[in-house]
């Protein structure tokens, strides 16, 4: 019986490892197959030139700094470069190697620039780490691979992920116990908001305000539907849609990346990242203001919220399968590869279950129901993304974004410009509590998943590298 098990279980966490799950900080996981003289100047920038390449792909789709700087190390390792410094800041990536007292270190630095999340560029960078592990390649076709992966247009078209980011919407809907008819209004109106929001983006417009427009288009659609539900014999609860909406807008925020950094020990970058994360999302709460007050102004009244939204076991099902088609739609909003859809899938279904079966049938609130479900969603998102060789990442975002908190921002806002401060004050704190539980939860699941997949490594001397009396080095992955 033991032995069936284990075998069960090595099924679903396979025999593969993550590419960080071989790194461990201050160790290079592979013996340099070139090392590189130290007097070779060209030699040496062209290793860290492709080192901060790489680094600034991950950092820039949301991996955390520490992350982002071990795996900087590695590669520079990987060549023979051991004894590097490599600095990670909120958008920059600089690495120096040091070569010893007499003569000056080489440092290059990589600036990292806003670009649309596109989750396979993060996968085709984590098959070049481990092709670079296990191949040897050269530095300069590394390069050339990493130039080719930058510039590669996104592996389908824009509509597609359009469609996605409303699917993903209609899911969030149906997890918050709406309709047909919210699930289709929350659909269009996404659609719409990530149409607008695309255009304006190309003018340059900033962020915070595609977030603000984003917010104000959220609202006006379920406000009107909803005052002319009676004239149109349908009953909607706009309060879903909007929160639907909410939640597509919170989405490609930094929340996991923000809280990572925080916790093992980059607070500079994540107090940048939560800053950023907050700043975005008071552009929504402005939009969403902004639209409840000028419908006030020609006579359109959201109805008044109550309580929390109550749902009964027999709903579970069709909630747990909203969830799910959300995580499965964002990871392709997100240009992530096909076979990572029915793993965000499953990722989803879990996390959603999860929270759902903890608020049903245990005396706890949101917050740490979430919380719950976000460990869960880390430790077997990530044990199962290495089974598909998908970045956890993408699996473990996707997992959480339907328990983002839109309808309790929502609620806040409505409290606080509908005179119930207390309220709303209340229904803020709950929607940040919910969020840092939400990162912290996939944090500490994606630490436990990567400690039952670390392997072991034979540990030698390498005295014809860097740093050899300082370090070990260590060989296998």
């Amino acid at each position: 019986m033991p032995e069936y098990i284990q075998r069960s279980l090595r099924r679903i966490t396979g025999t593969r490892q993550a590419t960080i799950d071989t790194i461990e900080p201050g160790t290079i996981a592979v013996s340099p197959r070139r090392p590189i003289d130290r007097f070779d100047v060209g030699a040496i920038t062209e290793v860290l030139d492709l080192a901060t390449k790489i680094g600034a792909v991950l950092l820039d789709s949301g991996t955390s700094a520490r992350d982002t700087q071990a795996q900087v190390e590695f590669v520079a390792g990987a060549y023979g470069i051991e004894d590097v410094d490599v600095d990670v800041t909120y958008n920059r990536i600089m690495v120096s190697a040091r070569r010893g007292a007499t003569l000056p270190p080489i440092t290059t630095m990589q600036q990292v620039d806003y670009r649309s999340l596109d989750f396979t560029r993060l996968a085709d960078i984590d098959r070049l780490i481990r092709h670079i592990r296990n191949s040897g390649i050269t530095p300069s076709t590394a390069h050339r691979m990493v130039d080719k992966i930058v510039a590669a247009p996104h592996p389908y078209p824009h509509w597609v992920s359009t469609c996605a980011w409303g699917a993903m919407a209609s899911g969030v809907s149906l997890l918050l116990g709406g309709g047909l008819l919210v699930a289709v209004v929350t659909f269009l109106t996404t659609v719409v908001i990530v149409a607008v929001n695309r255009r304006i983006n190309r003018l340059g417009t900033p962020v915070f305000f595609q977030q603000v427009l984003g917010g104000f288009i959220a609202v006006v659609p379920a406000a009107v539907i909803s005052e002319l539900s009676d004239r149109l014999g349908v009953h909607m609860v706009p309060s879903q849609v909007i929160a639907a909406g909410i939640v597509v807008l919170l989405s490609g925020l930094p929340l996991v990346g923000s809280l990572q950094d925080a916790i093992t020990g980059a607070p500079i970058t994540g107090v940048a990242r939560f800053f950023e994360l907050l700043l975005m999302t008071a552009g929504i709460i402005a939009g969403v203001g902004t639209a409840i007050r000028v419908l006030e102004g020609v006579g359109i009244y959201l109805p008044t919220l109550t309580t929390l939204t109550r749902f009964d076991a027999v709903d579970l099902p069709i909630q747990v399968a909203g969830g799910a088609i959300a995580s499965a739609a964002y990871a392709v909003a997100s240009y992530a590869e096909l076979r990572a859809a029915p793993v965000a899938f499953l990722s989803g279904a879990i996390g959603s279950a999860i929270a759902l079966g903890v608020l049903l049938w245990a005396p706890v609130g949101p917050v740490i129901a979430d919380g719950i479900a976000a460990v869960l969603v880390g430790l077997v998102g990530g044990l199962l993304a290495r089974r598909a060789l998908t970045p956890p990442q993408v699996v473990a975002v996707a997992g959480i974004t339907p328990l983002l908190p839109g309808l309790a921002v929502y609620r806040g806002l409505y409290g606080l410009l509908s005179e119930q401060t207390l309220s709303g004050i209340t229904w803020m704190a709950s929607a940040l509590g919910i969020g840092c539980a939400l990162a912290a939860g996939v944090t500490l699941g994606e630490f436990i998943a990567r400690t039952l997949r670390r392997p072991s490594f034979l540990r030698e001397d390498h005295p014809h590298t860097w740093g050899s009396g300082r370090r070990r080095r260590r060989s296998g992955g």
